[in-house]
């Protein structure tokens, strides 16, 4: 047996795509060859963090250094958690799979509070001590940034510091820092003020926090002269900072599967509950240029065939028609749609929208945040109900037939008739579908989430509704919406409550995350995994109590825990705003009115950055547009391929979108279906079980010659060149049209039985007894799941062949029949005697399909 490495093992648990990296534009350096081994991790899914545009862009800046290698690592699900665990393995980062302990930074992002055990978890398996009073002077440091890191204080015991606001710059500083500490010798301490120089970085133990009697925070005590208060880092202009043109092309679909384009950072128009409104000040737009430079880049460099340009409020952007109508004019023969996921209701036209309807219409969510006027002029929100009956009037005539509607439940001073009133402007928005649709009733959502009072926005002060109350306003919602067969969405009520205690939470509360993480919390913001009941016990053995973060009504003089952290707005300008709700009074978006004087900008280095007018943006897309052929022929390639090495852990639908996106990275003409959502045509030979190796696939794919003849031998060159490690074509050729892939008759392969992990406990001088005892057999019965149902199979028959090449390598062959197939491992465990779900440990090869 061979030395176990944790991808040996990756058959037994679910989504193995999430722990094999490699995947194109990833970035492998040889770690003896760097002064610097930087781990950003991202506490939660792989899915989830790959989604993330901040990750992608400090990976590229932190790579483009020849002295830095950055790699990744992601949180592992419950059943590679279980697989670490139980194997005595550490977990390791995708790149180079060195343990988080053997890093010299170990980053995380923090976007999400109810993630906070997931780090605790990442640290532990990692080999990292959980607390920072407990790290040596060989351990990582631990960093951590992102919009939660604005009160870091529930974890601030188990970090060495957190970096405020943007982390361009940044983060290259804080790397230099420990290079040059661990250089001259010094010692953590020592390394720890250095950072402590860089402005953006908060260091938690060089401050000391005294509490009232009761539990309120008295006062929070500098320990390090000069380092009273922590001011946030901004990047005065965007244009500057680089985006990543060749993003990582994840293998599993991720939840933002895309390219992700910033476009604007930061956003001013003064909405009262949102957090990013404020601790992203100011407005920084990017050049219209830059952006069709970096888009036209990424799609070249990625395949992907959907392109999201993100911002606070998208609509916003100064030159966001302009903008859409040069993308669409290149991008609509490329099949390349365009998504703004963050529109605000009234900023959507419809010259925009009709942009966006070109390629594919991609769903659109807009947000009016409360039902009622009143409650809307409250949070400052600007828009009026005839926008938002605008917006959809325009959405449903140019064809969509749904759309979602977001909004909050539990803002200060709402009453049952703010309720009603979601439901009623909902029934309107349908109505209005209705009548623009011809008669047909668009599908109208609602979704509904209770309010969380965030640090530094004006409501910092104001009471979270309780458990109860937001239940029972979910419920009265949902019957109200019920009555008019409207849909409804909404976010479990205790997941709620518990992001609210850490948002404005103190350092108390790192003991009742370690109590919960010992109780196996992970995942706290996944409802299949949230365990509400052990967080009550968690808080109960701690002494502490929920509803003292919450549902308490704060004075203006009351110390935060986050005082010491300087968002840029001043607290004075929250109060301000505060009251300003209650009056009902509005504030201008201070990008196209006066000053708000909120204290972030000096008007001398910082101020908002509107892009400038550059003219007509017309004609910019992905390439050169092909010349159109009048009728143009299409051509049907047949491609033989490989698939091997980590790719044997794709499932059918990884394969096929990994290699749709090498394809359109080749620059092939592919050719797309028609309708709604056109897809490529392509076609495959049948699914190879996931963690099997092939040398015999096989695929059929249409393009379009509209353009220039591409001969096979050309294609395969260019295929070969765009395909991740681990798919290789091997033939290409011109097929008829109509001729579709033969079902395969028979498959054979080789399966070396000794190459598997340790454990299985497999011995070869046994090997051709049981070969023998299986051949001599008539009958060979097992259970096979397939679609939920159980069948009992018999595989005797299915069997062609079954020999021993040398000491301990099977050749099989088995024959392909109507209903339910065997599979090589089904076959290995009743010769084995191993059970099923340890079968699939033993490598697999396919090696010939015979037609």
């Amino acid at each position: 047996m061979q030395d176990s490495d944790i991808k040996d093992y990756l058959p037994l648990v679910r989504k193995p795509s999430r722990y094999i990296g490699g995947e194109v534009n990833s970035i492998k350096k040889d770690l003896s060859r760097v002064r610097l081994a930087f781990g950003l991790g991202f506490p939660d899914a792989y899915e989830v963090g790959m989604s993330h545009l901040g990750l992608q862009i400090l990976y590229q800046i932190l790579n483009a250094r020849e002295d830095i290698a950055c790699e990744r690592v992601f949180a592992p699900w419950e059943d590679m958690e279980g697989l670490l665990r139980s194997k005595g393995m550490r977990l390791s980062t995708l790149e180079s799979g060195v343990a988080l302990s053997g890093l010299d930074v170990m980053g995380f992002s923090l976007q999400y509070e109810l993630s906070y055990t997931n780090v605790i978890n990442m640290l532990d398996l990692g080999g990292i001590p959980i607390y920072s009073r407990d790290r040596g002077e060989k351990d990582p440091f631990v960093i951590g940034g992102g919009p939660v890191a604005f009160n870091a204080e529930p974890v601030a015991d188990f970090f060495d510091a957190f970096l405020l606001g943007d982390g361009e710059d940044a983060v290259l500083e804080i790397s230099d820092c420990i290079i040059e500490g661990r250089q001259r010798g010094e010692d953590r301490k020592a390394i720890l003020k250095r950072l402590a120089g860089v402005r953006g970085v908060y260091v938690p133990s060089f401050f000391d926090v005294a509490y009232n009697d009761d539990g309120t925070v008295k006062e929070i005590i500098p320990l390090v002269d000069g380092y009273e208060r922590v001011a946030k880092r901004t990047v005065l202009d965007i244009n500057k900072v680089p985006l990543p043109s060749r993003p990582i092309v994840p293998f599993m679909e991720t939840i933002h599967d895309r390219v992700s384009v910033e476009i604007a950072r930061g956003c001013t128009r003064g909405c009262r509950f949102c957090q990013a409104g404020s601790i992203y000040r100011p407005v920084r737009e990017r050049s219209p240029e830059n952006i069709i430079k970096i888009i036209s880049e990424a799609l070249r460099n990625t395949g992907y065939e959907e392109v999201s340009l993100l911002s606070l409020s998208t609509g916003d952007y100064t030159f966001i028609e302009d903008l859409l109508t040069g993308l669409m004019s290149g991008f609509e023969r490329d099949r390349v749609a365009v998504s703004l996921p963050s529109l605000r209701v009234g900023t959507l036209s419809a010259r925009v929208a009709n942009e966006i309807r070109k390629v594919r219409k991609t769903g659109f969510t807009l947000a009016p945040e409360a039902g009622s006027e009143r409650l809307r002029r409250l949070i400052n929100k600007g828009i009026k109900e005839e926008d938002l009956h605008e917006t959809a009037r325009d959405v449903f005539s140019l064809g969509w037939s749904s759309m979602k509607l977001y909004f909050m439940i539990g803002l200060p001073t709402e009453t049952g008739d703010d309720i009603a009133e979601i439901a009623r402007l909902a029934s309107c928005v349908r109505g209005i579908g209705r009548k623009a649709s011809g008669g047909r009733a668009p599908q109208v959502n609602v979704s509904a989430s209770c309010f969380i009072p965030k640090p530094c926005t004006p409501f910092q002060w104001e009471p979270q509704i309780s458990l109860e109350e937001c239940a029972a306003k979910q419920a009265d919602l949902k019957k109200r919406l019920a009555a008019l067969g409207l849909g409804f969405k909404w976010h479990d009520p205790r997941m709620s409550v518990l992001e609210g205690v850490f948002s404005r939470g103190d350092r108390r509360l790192s003991s009742v995350l370690v109590n919960a993480f010992r109780k196996g919390c992970r995942f706290d913001g996944w409802s299949e995994r949230f365990r509400y009941d052990f967080w009550e016990e968690a808080f109960e053995e701690a002494g502490l109590g929920m509803d003292f973060y919450t549902v308490r009504r704060r004075p203006f003089d009351e110390v935060f825990p986050w005082d010491h952290l300087n968002p840029g707005v001043t607290k004075e300008f929250l109060w301000r705003e505060h009251k300003n709700s209650l009056e009902l009074a509005g504030t201008p978006d201070c990008k196209t009115d006066r000053c708000s004087k909120c204290g972030v900008c000096d008007f001398k280095t910082i101020r908002n950055v509107v892009a400038d007018d550059a003219g007509p943006i017309e004609g910019l897309g992905a390439g050169p547009r092909r010349p159109e052929a009048a009728n143009p022929l299409p051509c049907r390639l047949r491609l033989k391929f490989s698939k091997t090495g980590d790719l044997r852990f794709l499932s059918h639908l990884e394969l096929i979108n990994a290699i749709v996106r090498g394809i359109r990275r080749a620059g092939l003409p592919l050719r797309y279906s028609q309708g709604f959502h056109p897809l490529p045509k392509v076609s495959f030979s049948a699914p190879l079980p996931v963690g099997l190796e092939s040398l015999e696939e096989y695929m059929d794919m249409e393009l379009d010659r509209s353009g220039a003849r591409v001969e096979p031998a050309e294609a395969l060159k260019r295929l070969n060149a765009a395909m991740p490690k681990g798919i290789s074509f091997l033939e290409c050729g011109v097929i008829p049209l109509k001729l579709r892939i033969p079902s395969a008759m028979m498959t054979e392969y080789m399966i070396p039985l000794m190459n598997g992990p340790a454990g299985l406990n497999i011995e070869p001088e046994k090997i051709e007894g049981f070969v023998r005892d299986c051949l001599a057999k008539d009958s060979i019965v097992i259970r096979i799941e397939k679609d939920g149902m159980v069948k009992e199979v018999d595989i005797r028959p299915r069997i062609a062949e079954l020999s021993l090449v040398g000491d301990a390598t099977l050749r099989m062959a088995l024959r392909n029949s109507p209903g339910a197939n065997a599979r090589p491992h089904d076959v290995l465990s009743a010769l084995l005697g191993l059970p099923r779900a340890i079968s699939p440990l033993i490598p697999v090869l396919k090696t010939k399909t015979v037609h």
